[in-house]
This record gives C-alpha cells, structure tokens and sequence, in this order.
C-alpha cells in the first residue's frame, strides 16, 4: 500500500469510528469529539437536482447503488466512505445501521437507501438532516470520504413544505462551510455557470476557491458547436483547484444496465476523440476525478496530522478521565465481584471514619452533644418541684408510715433520693438518641460521598441498610448501658453521704433543740438540701460517664465493627447474588460501554496516526 493510500485510508479508519460511535458534534458527544470529526478532511458533493450528483458518485465508486427519479430523490445526507482492499476480494458495503449484514448485490444497496430514507422521512418529499451512512469495501475504488447531499433547489413542490429550498440549503451549508470540508460542486454544462446552484453557494463559504473542485457534467449534451472550454481551463470561472469535466452515462446506457467499467471506457473514448477536449482528456473523466481528490486529501491530511494527533490524545486524555470517573468494568466471577464490593465497602467505611475522626465535618456534633445538649438536659430536670418543701414533708411521711422517724428520716432520705434519680433516665436515653442520629447521618453522607458506590444504587441500598441496621444494636446496647449506670446510682446510695447527716445534727449542741427541731420545716428543708448536693453529685458523675458509655457502645462500636455482619452476609452469597448487588445503573453501564468503546477505537486511531506519521 502506498504512502498515499495508508493516509487516506487512515482518515477513512478515523472516520469511520467517529460513525460508529454517532461523533458528528451532537450535544451529548462531548466538547472535543465533534472537533476531532471536523479536523478530518472530507469530500462533500453538492449539486443541483438533476445536475449528474448521482452519476459522479457511481463513476468514482464504479457502482450503480444509488437511488434515481425525477425531483428530490436524495433526501438524506449520504455519507460514503470507500475502503479499497486487495486485488479479487469480492466488493461488498455495510450500512451503519445494518452492522452485521454484507451487501454483495448493489441493486439491494440502492433498495436499502430507498428503504432507510422512508423510514425516517416517510413516502413523502421531506428531507431529513439524519445522515446514512454506507461503507463501500472494493479493489476499484480510492481510500475515500464522500458526502452525497440533497440537491439544491429553487422552488417548491407539491408535497414538499414551503421551507424546503432554505432547509435545503442550511443543511448544505453546514456540511459545506467547515474549514477542512472539500466542496465537490457539480454543475451541469449545458446550462450557464453563473446560474449553478452549486457554484454560488461555494463561492459564499469558500470565496478564494482554494477548497472547491469544479465538476462539469453533461459534457456530451451541449449544443453543437459549443464546449465548455472557458469553464474548464479556468477563465471563466477561475478555482484555486481544477476544474474536471464528466460525461455521464445516458439514461439509454442506464435502461439497458450498461456497467460502469464500460461507462467509464466510453467516457475515455469521448474525451481522447473530442476535437474539444483531446487536448485536455488525460485530466477529465470521472477515473481522474478520483484520484485527484486522494492527491488532494493526501497533502491535506499530511498537513493535519500534528493537529489530528494533538485532537486525538486530547480526547484519550477525556476518555481515560471519565472511565476513571464512572469507574473501570464489575468481574464477572464471583471471586474478583466479592473482591470488588469488600473494596467498595472499605473505601464507604474510610470516609465514615475521617468523618468520626475530624478529617472531614460531622464527628464535632458528638461531641456538641455530650458538651451542650447533656449538660443543658440536665440542668432543665425538675429538682425544684421535686424537693420543694411540701414535696419533701409528703415523701418522707409517707415513707415513714404510721410510726414516724426517731432520728434521721432514712427511708424518706432514699425515696426522695430515687424519685430524683429517676429524672436522670430522660437525658440518658435522649443522649443515646442523639448520638444514634448523628451516626445515621454520617452513614448517609458517607453513603452518598463514596463515589465508587455511585455505579451500583442496589449494594449502596444495601450497605445502608446493613450499617442503619448495626447502628440500631448499638443504641440498645447503649441505651441499656446508660439506663444501667442510672439504675446503679439508685441501687446502691454512696454511704459516706449518710454518715455526714448524724455530725451534722450534732453540731448545734443541744439535742433536745434537735429534736424538736426535727418535725419543723428547717428539718424538712435541710433534707431536701441534702438530697439536692447528693442529686447534684451524682448529675456531674453521669455527666461523664454517659458520654463514655455513649462513645464506648456506638461511636466506637461503629468505627469497629459496622459493617461486619454485611461481610459475613456477602461472604455467604453466591455469584448471581453478588451480581445482583453490582447491578449498575443501565445508564451508567451504557455510558461506560460506550466510553469504553470510543477509548479503544481512538487508541487505535493513534496508534496508525504514528505508524503514518513514522512511515511517511
């Protein structure tokens, strides 16, 4: 294969993935991809209705595949790309939407373009700016992108909606006015040249003419005695680029299914025995036609490559950072699905952590929980009313029955100091709760921070549950913990604080004074203060204690052991099951297929862009 054919036919390769992968600048294909397409040269042919598009496309390609009649018959954007192959393998095409059907019988490529434009247009005249695209593989042809477009039009039909010569030509125009497009204007030389269609629209986006090759068809059907000289030697219409004149089959050669290689010999015949245009025959004809286009495109590619090479990594660079983004294909055995979701559960278990831990916020509202809402809990318990002074004169004389206290009302001393303790379960549970909350809420923004749990919305639904689950254990543990240390303090009564009560009584020095002072409302007022300092030491010992209980049963439990009975579970499923908790989004799972597919196809692209760029 020749320098020029391995250029082309890379562009032709490079193309083609972009069609296989839908990259003609879409809004969903990204910034960069649409721009890769666009930097690759391609040959659009715009024409007329009726003015021999059709023919010329069958003459470079050595086909009849086209579909043929009377007013629009291409009303889809035809995108033709010919992939030439070794000499005597059998010539065949592919459509796009047809990937894994062969084409050897080219009438039933032309019944499948029919067919195609139907189906998106309906039997109708409309148009649609959805490309077709057909891959054409022969020894005959040129590594080639051609780009056949609906005819350009003056007024319109019946059928046709009264917009249909601007839709036209918008469409046209947005193949056409891309920098790197090659214009294939075809005008029929028994009409004017000022009046082509073709003509003045390239003249609008390429006003130099350094990208438009000037295509004179109909040679054979001007009137006697006149030619096309002026136009095709340049001087009545000057290009940057040749112009080269075509002659087309008849409509009788095409009645009588007379083939191309015939048609193209006859056009040579026409050509080297015209007295007009002998002198010109070795740069006419459709065959030259070709080949000039692949010089063309071939300095045009060689001046494109650093550009094509510098898109391409970019878009390898964007490739590789949104699979690492949506995250690399699940294992389909169950060992490495196992592997992948204990991964899975490690990385959700660190951020849980480092939100415990200060590396990232939320752990600072337990600790606002032991240092405000406790203390504040425990301030707000109703000690007033339950030592106030009538209070106190009823618990202790209904503790000290018909028969009162001789001495030290002790029975009255322990009801009130239990009726008080009591008081202290609220604060302990509502601690616990708090606690438990918070927790919870950290498992939800650790859920929903773990970007590899994204990919799979049924094992993140499951680890929440499992975690919301452990973090339910531990708070009974906790609560039962907390209400314990309540219940201790009302069990048993520090004694020390009762051995005080006698030296106390005794301090004044008369006992007499005592004891009459025993049934009066000092005695019950120096009882409820007592029961208060003993109420008041045991508050600031629950102060400390049910936060430890709290960090001890929870906080450390959960940075432990959270989500060890969900191992235990996942370590007991089997591989479908495992499979049923990798079960991506299918969204997500498309996104990926797809990206994954345009990685490799754009490496490989690179790949021959080096091997090009090394061998030329």
């Amino acid at each position: 294969m020749t320098t020029m054919e391995s250029l082309i036919g890379l562009v032709n390769r490079i193309q083609r993935v972009c069609t296989v992968l839908g990259d003609f600048g879409d809004a969903d294909s990204g910034a960069t991809l649409p721009t890769l397409w666009e930097a690759l040269p391609s040959v659009a042919v715009v024409g007329g209705q009726s003015s021999g598009k059709s023919s010329v496309l069958e003459s470079i390609v050595g086909r009849d595949f086209l579909p043929r009649g009377s007013g629009i018959v291409t009303r889809r954007p035809l995108v033709l790309q010919l992939h030439k192959t070794e000499e005597r393998q059998q010539e065949y095409a592919e459509f796009l939407h047809l990937p894994r059907r062969k084409f050897t019988d080219f009438a039933l490529v032309r019944k499948e373009i029919q067919d195609e434009t139907d189906r998106m247009t309906g039997k109708t005249k409309q148009i649609s700016p959805v490309p077709i695209h057909l891959s054409i593989y022969s020894p005959y042809v040129v590594n080639l992108t051609l780009i056949d477009l609906p005819g350009l039009t003056k007024v319109a039909v019946e059928g046709q909606p009264d917009t249909i010569v601007e839709d036209i030509e918008n469409m046209v125009r947005s193949y056409v006015e891309k920098p790197n497009c090659i214009i294939l204007a075809i005008s029929p030389a028994n009409q004017d040249i000022a009046t082509s269609d073709a003509m003045k629209l390239a003249r609008e986006v390429d006003p130099a003419g350094e990208r438009t090759f000037g295509v004179l068809t109909k040679l054979d059907l001007m009137d006697k005695g006149t030619n096309a000289l002026d136009v095709l030697e340049g001087r009545s219409y000057r290009l940057q680029q040749p112009w080269v004149g075509i002659v087309n089959r008849s409509q009788a050669d095409i009645n009588k299914n007379v083939d191309m290689i015939a048609a193209r010999r006859k056009e040579r015949e026409y050509f080297a025995t015209s007295p007009d245009y002998a002198h010109l025959a070795s740069t006419m004809g459709s065959e030259y036609l070709a080949k000039l286009l692949s010089r063309h495109l071939e300095s045009v590619i060689r001046a494109r490559i650093p550009s094509i090479t510098s898109l391409i990594n970019k878009t390898i660079n964007e490739l590789e950072s949104e699979m690492d983004r949506l995250g690399r294909p699940v294992a389909v055995d169950s060992g490495g699905q196992l592997y992948t979701i204990l991964g899975l559960c490690r990385a959700f278990d660190r951020i849980f952590k480092e939100h415990l831990d200060g590396g990232r916020p939320g752990g600072d509202r337990i600790y606002g929980i032991f240092d405000n809402q406790l203390p504040a809990a425990l301030r707000k318990l109703p000690f007033d009313r339950h030592l106030s002074l009538q209070n106190v004169k009823k618990v202790v004389s209904e503790a000290d029955g018909y028969q009162p206290h001789l001495i030290a009302p002790e029975q009255g001393y322990r009801h009130l100091i239990e009726g008080a303790l009591s008081y202290f379960r609220g604060p302990a549970e509502a601690t616990v709760d708090a606690v438990h909350n918070v927790l919870k809420e950290l498992v939800r923004k650790s859920v929903r921070e773990t970007e590899e749990l994204r990919r799979f919305p049924t094992l993140q639904a499951e680890l929440a549950a499992a975690a919301y689950e452990a973090l339910e254990r531990f708070r009974e543990d906790s609560r039962k913990t907390a209400l314990r240390l309540v219940d201790m303090e009302a069990s048993y009564l520090t004694v020390e604080f009762f051995r005080k009560l006698p030296q106390e009584v005794e301090k004044g020095g008369n006992p007499h004074a005592s004891t009459i002072d025993r049934y009066s409302e000092g005695h019950f007022r120096r009882i409820g203060s007592n029961v208060s300092s003993y109420i008041g030491m045991v508050s600031e010992m629950l102060k400390n204690s049910i936060p430890k209980s709290a960090v001890y049963c929870q906080v450390r439990e959960a940075k432990r052991s959270l989500l060890d009975q969900f191992y235990t579970q996942v370590g007991k499923k089997e591989g479908k099951e495992l499979g049923k908790l990798l079960d991506e989004d299918p969204a997500l799972m498309e996104r990926r297929q797809q990206c994954a597919r345009r990685l490799e196809l754009y490496q490989a692209a690179r790949e021959e862009v080096d091997s090009v760029s090394w061998t030329g």
